[in-house]
Parts: C-alpha cells; sequence; structure tokens
C-alpha cells in the first residue's frame, strides 16, 4: 500500500505536520546520532515527557501477529475506548482498515525509516477522524526494526466509552 512512498515524501509530511509531531521526530533524529535507527535503550522516556500519553511502544515480532501493542499512552486508550496493550495490531487496530495500519508499520520494518500519516480516514467505530502520526523504528540488535515508536496528534481529539467498543 505504501510501497512506493519515498523518503523525501514522509520527510515532506513530517515537516507539514503539527509541531508536537516535528518535536518527537526530532528527538528521535537527535537520538540516532547519525545512525540509522536509535537503539530502544536509547530513548528515555523521561525525555518525551509531554509526548508520553499519545505515545504506543509496537513490538515487532516474528510471528503470525507481526506487530504487537507493548505500551499504548492513556490519551491513546481514551481515544480508542479501550486498552489493546499486548493484542497484535491487526486485532485491535485504529485505522480506516486493517490493511491501512498494518501498511505503515510494514513500511517502517521494511525500510527501516520513519513514516507518517496525515490523511483524514473514518475509525473502524465510524468517526471522521485527522491526525498526524509518526511511525519511527527502534533497534534492539542495531540492524533490524524491533520497536516501532508511534505518536499522534488528533485535531479534535473525542475520547470514546466502553459503549463504542468494536469488537473484532
Amino acid at each position: 500500500m505504501y510501497e512506493d512512498v519515498t523518503a523525501e515524501e514522509v520527510e515532506r509530511r513530517i515537516a507539514a505536520s503539527h509541531v508536537s509531531v516535528r518535536a518527537v521526530h526530532d528527538h528521535w533524529r537527535a537520538m540516532a546520532a547519525g545512525r540509522p535507527m536509535p537503539h530502544r535503550a536509547d530513548i528515555e522516556p523521561a525525555d518525551l515527557k509531554p509526548y508520553l500519553s499519545a505515545m504506543m511502544l509496537v513490538d515487532v515480532v516474528n510471528d503470525g501477529r507481526r506487530f504487537v501493542y507493548r505500551l499504548v499512552g492513556t490519551h491513546e486508550v481514551a481515544g480508542r475506548g479501550r486498552d489493546p496493550t499486548g493484542l497484535s495490531v491487526a486485532e485491535a487496530f485504529y485505522a480506516g482498515s486493517v490493511e491501512e495500519a498494518l501498511a505503515a508499520y510494514e513500511y517502517v520494518a521494511r525500510e527501516r525509516r520513519p513514516f507518517c500519516f496525515r490523511d483524514p480516514y473514518v475509525t473502524p467505530d465510524g468517526w471522521d477522524e485527522r491526525e498526524d502520526t509518526i511511525y519511527l523504528p527502534l533497534t534492539r540488535d542495531g540492524e533490524n526494526v524491533g520497536v516501532i515508536m508511534v505518536y499522534s496528534y488528533a485535531y479534535g481529539f473525542k475520547p470514546r466509552g466502553a459503549s463504542s467498543l468494536v469488537v473484532r
């Protein structure tokens, strides 16, 4: 789905994103220190305190689940109406479709570089959303993407309650 998106296009999307998205990206780039991506251990949560509630860490796993939510910030949980921690992205995605959600993660894992999503979409529970979302690769072994750090800025944030929960 995003195979043809160039690094230059991603950089243009990031530059046009909300200032908070750019700040998270700038921090990630500083922690990479010239490498393709920083190590997971390079990321100190205290340095990202203003953004933590809207962040997620997603593990890249070598089984059928492929991408698994490890940590989901409170703002993300409120926006979804549930906590997807421990579930695969395919089970608990929050995008226009499962294919769209997985394509962003696949891009980052394959290309070993950031991806930025800025298009409006309809959520699985039927709400119109507009977010700037950045997906940032982290490594554990110095070569492969082991974790994807995700930060979203939601324009017109709408928390959901249990009544809007979508069960797949």
